[in-house]
């Protein structure tokens, strides 16, 4: 008698168990919560890249710094930029694409010239 109590009891256990886990997985799989945990990995290397950036930038003031420091550049005058690119910084863009030119304009691009 007591071992039929014992494995009654136990395949009750054992179906209740696999039953919870099995709902919880279903739920694990619903889009809402496939969405919600996107999202919340979304959140996270969002905040990874910002970090990311972050340091970037720190390293990139602290290397700038280093750099001015070896060639002796006191970061608080402006400095001037060479007369030409100068004159280029301050052109529209329209100007600077007609300076531009292609080194194949002077030869004709018909197919069928030759035919």
């Amino acid at each position: 008698m007591f071992r039929r109590t014992f494995w009654f009891t136990a395949g009750a256990a054992a179906g209740v168990w696999a039953t919870t886990k099995v709902n919880r997985k279903l739920k694990q799989l619903t889009p809402e919560s496939l969405a919600a945990r996107t999202a919340d990995k979304a959140v996270e290397a969002g905040h990874r890249l910002k970090d990311f950036a972050l340091d970037i930038k720190s390293g990139m003031a602290q290397r700038e710094a280093e750099l001015n420091d070896v060639l002796g550049i006191d970061g608080s005058e402006p400095r001037e930029l060479p007369a030409q690119r100068r004159l280029v910084a301050l052109e529209t863009p329209s100007q600077q694409h007609t300076k531009q030119q292609h080194p194949h304009t002077k030869h004709s691009y018909d197919r069928n010239e030759d035919h």
